[in-house]
């Protein structure tokens, strides 16, 4: 039996609670999460810096340090 997870509790509880809000109906959740999504990056946009990948010899990508 596996204890309970507290953060995966408390993920849980914030998804219902968002999805009760507007009352399980998958597009207006979807249309929700949309809209947040361009709000963060019109606040972001020019802030996050994106660290290049370069390739290794093996064809596996890296981070550059």
């Amino acid at each position: 039996m596996m204890l309970p997870d507290e953060i995966l509790e408390e993920i849980y509880k914030i998804r219902e609670e968002h999805a009760k809000a507007f009352n399980y109906d998958v597009k207006l959740i979807l249309a929700d999460c949309l809209d947040r999504q361009k709000q963060f990056e019109k606040e972001w946009k020019g802030k996050i810096i994106k660290t290049p990948l370069k390739k290794r010899k093996e064809g596996v990508l890296e981070e550059r340090v």
